[in-house]
């Protein structure tokens, strides 16, 4: 069976779970053996209280909107149950394992880890891929090809599907080559038979092989007490 995995994000009345700010938005989408499926969980959530200004900007959601919404603790029972089990996905989680952590105590419930106990932090492993770099969402989705145009402000379902291409991205690596190369239905071939007879072979030039031999040389002085370089030994 494909483990299963869930891509969450959150939006929220703004950035401090300590200060009082609550979830008003909650988005998974859910991966089974890296594929999406169409099992999602969706929520706007009445947080009882004001939304500050500098996150309505950012998600666009208003007090008036969420105003006949459930509370999170109506819909804890739902969510708990849909994301038992499952790897999180989550890009900079750490902000929003910490909101869900509150709510679900507010709500008398366990901490997340008690029902997830693996998260895996995108923005975490974006960082590790490319230092350096910017790594939100909008960046990862330009630097892998992946289409946000629709995204003019935050959303917590969109930005999940989002995140959801942007870490199959990120970990494509961990797929061998044949798999994603063999078509729908025939992922079993899972070797590509070439003729040999038929590779045009390139045979390296006298100043390529010259400078192969320095290369080496320089291994062979480096590695002088372990024998020299290997690629000697085995060539003889």
């Amino acid at each position: 069976m494909a483990a299963r995995q869930i891509v969450l994000d959150t939006e929220t009345t703004g950035l401090h779970a300590r200060l009082g700010d609550r979830v008003i938005e909650i988005g998974c989408v859910e991966l089974l053996g890296r594929g999406v499926s169409d099992r999602h969980f969706h929520r706007y959530l009445n947080p009882e209280r004001a939304i500050e200004e500098g996150a309505a900007k950012v998600h666009g959601l208003s007090d008036e909107f969420l105003a006949d919404k459930p509370r999170f603790a109506e819909v804890a029972g739902d969510f708990v149950e849909y994301v038992a089990g499952a790897e999180l996905i989550i890009h900079n989680a750490a902000f929003d394992v910490e909101f869900l952590d509150q709510e679900l105590a507010l709500a008398g419930r366990k901490k997340l880890s008690e029902y997830c106990p693996s998260v895996v932090d995108t923005l975490a492993m974006a960082r590790e891929l490319h230092p350096g770099k910017r790594n939100g969402l909008d960046a990862l989705c330009e630097r892998y090809g992946i289409s946000n145009a629709h995204r003019t402000l935050h959303g917590a379902l969109l930005d999940a599907r989002l995140l959801a291409e942007v870490y199959l991205a990120l970990t494509r690596g961990q797929d061998s080559l044949a798999m994603d190369l063999a078509p729908a239905g025939e992922a079993a071939a899972a070797a590509v038979r070439v003729d040999a007879r038929k590779l045009t072979v390139l045979r390296a030039s006298a100043e390529e092989a010259a400078a192969h031999d320095k290369i080496l040389d320089a291994i062979d002085r480096a590695a002088k007490d372990q024998g020299g370089s290997l690629w000697r030994k085995l060539v003889g």
